[in-house]
């Protein structure tokens, strides 16, 4: 490194985390370092439901390593912003000119019986604890591939999916193609309650029921059953008083039996090390148009970090958020801080310098391959719940398992939903994304969209 090189640490080897290091690798002004917790080959957390149904190996879900030094097992510890270094859990240290934190998200532990700790502690959080053996969320690849090797166990394995969003929904196709009894426990009235109105959910939940899935709405679920692991039963390692969950109770007294339990509940901006540091932390680490956090040499992208009150938690807000940072970065002289928010104003010198990040309108895509009936993508974007005073168009065709929607507010787009047949979805979404004025939304959402 000569002295001229801006020192850019990157704590997350994630999707944002690395997409970043790939921008700037081609940037001699910059050697950036990124510490990543997992000890696997950097992988993209999108494909870990194909990985799950054993479509994909999970080489396959790879993403290529940056140019950037890459430390993989390594976990940052402490952020010492005076001295500007990185601690990490192996006693080494990482001096930066700029820190970007690419923390990512941790999934949600709801707080049910059985799954805490004797004393209140959650099982999974305290030292030495851990979650009942056949309780996994689904966020990493160590989740992914503990569920494959439970579901691979044994013929028609018994799993209770606990919720029913994008990740849930996920969760339950991929392990009933790989055979196994599921169930889909979902809270709210239907199914992917964020991204689906109705009658697109109830596309969605007739698809799954046709690959025997079965699925219970408005249902609540109260704790867990477990068993404890007789000694050397050969079910692994671990410590004494280990238990095994047998099923799962739901509020109304109902039990179902259950032999692996995935908790897809969402996710949680993982925010510990930033507000240990004295960063801005609200839902997610709070940064600005130039993806500052409250101290102007950190940064932060991606899942954990919160712009304009927003947490996107998606791969394409996490990308663009990586893009324009990498952007920013490489227009930074070495070693000069940016003006701190509400500071001077910049000079003509910065006339150039890259848009801010204004936010990101994210399209959601889904496809469940599985059954004899062949896959059923889904996509949604915008707002699909209209407004007072909102047009909507919807087109329907059960035969062909298709339902389009779109919401319209004077002569813009605003949002939609698709399920079955996308060829119209590219369209709709540049008319969204760009807010142009539409001239023939019907030619729009039946059509191809000229492509």
């Amino acid at each position: 490194m000569t002295s001229e090189q801006q020192r850019v640490v990157v704590i997350g080897g994630g999707l944002a985390g690395l997409r970043l290091a790939e921008r700037l690798g081609g940037s001699p002004a910059v050697r950036v370092a990124v510490l990543g917790e997992e000890p696997h080959v950097p992988y993209n957390r999108v494909l870990l439901a194909e990985v799950l149904a054993g479509r994909y190996a999970p080489e396959v879900a790879a993403l290529p390593e940056p140019g950037a030094v890459l430390r993989r097992g390594v976990r940052a510890v402490r952020i010492d912003r005076a001295d500007r270094t990185v601690h990490c859990d192996d006693g080494s240290t990482e001096p930066y000119d700029t820190l970007v934190l690419a923390t990512g998200s941790n999934a949600v532990l709801p707080p049910l019986r059985g799954l805490f700790a004797p004393g209140g502690a959650l099982a999974a959080s305290a030292p030495g604890r851990e979650l009942p053996e056949g309780v996994h969320a689904f966020r990493t690849m160590d989740d992914c591939l503990a569920l494959s090797a439970a579901v691979a166990a044994g013929p028609a394995v018994r799993a209770v999916v606990i919720g029913g969003g994008l990740l849930g929904v996920s969760a339950a196709r991929a392990l009933a193609e790989r055979g196994a009894q599921v169930v889909l426990a979902q809270q709210g009235e239907r199914l992917m309650e964020r991204q689906l109105d109705e009658g697109a959910a109830a596309l969605l939940h007739a698809h799954l029921a046709a690959l025997g899935i079965e699925i219970h709405t408005e249902c609540r679920v109260r704790g867990l059953t477990t068993a404890a692991v007789p000694a050397g039963s050969g079910a692994g390692p671990g410590p004494a008083g280990r238990r095994r969950v047998t099923g799962v109770e739901l509020a109304d007294g109902y039990r179902l039996d259950a032999d692996i339990v995935v908790l897809a509940c969402g996710v949680r901006p993982r925010t510990g090390l930033a507000r240990a540091a004295g960063l801005e932390v609200r839902t997610g680490i709070v940064v600005d148009d130039l993806l500052r956090t409250s101290d102007p040499a950190v940064h932060a992208i991606g899942d954990c970090a919160e712009h304009a009150g927003r947490v996107y938690g998606l791969a394409g807000a996490a990308l663009e958020q990586a893009d324009a940072l990498a952007a920013v970065l490489a227009g930074t002289p070495p070693g000069r801080r940016p003006p701190r928010a509400g500071g001077p104003a910049p000079s003509a010198a910065t006339a150039s310098a890259p848009p801010p990040y204004t936010g990101t309108r994210a399209l959601t895509r889904l496809t469940l391959s599985a059954g004899g009936e062949g896959p059923l993508d889904l996509a949604a974007f915008g707002e699909t719940d209209p407004l007072p005073g909102d047009d909507v168009l919807r087109l329907s065709d059960a035969t062909r398992r298709t339902y389009r929607k779109v919401v319209v507010r004077g002569d813009r787009l605003v949002g939609g939903v698709l399920l079955g047949e996308l060829s119209s979805v590219a369209a709709l979404a540049r008319s969204w994304e760009d807010e142009e004025a539409l001239t023939d939304l019907f030619h729009l959402i039946t059509d191809d969209g000229g492509s």
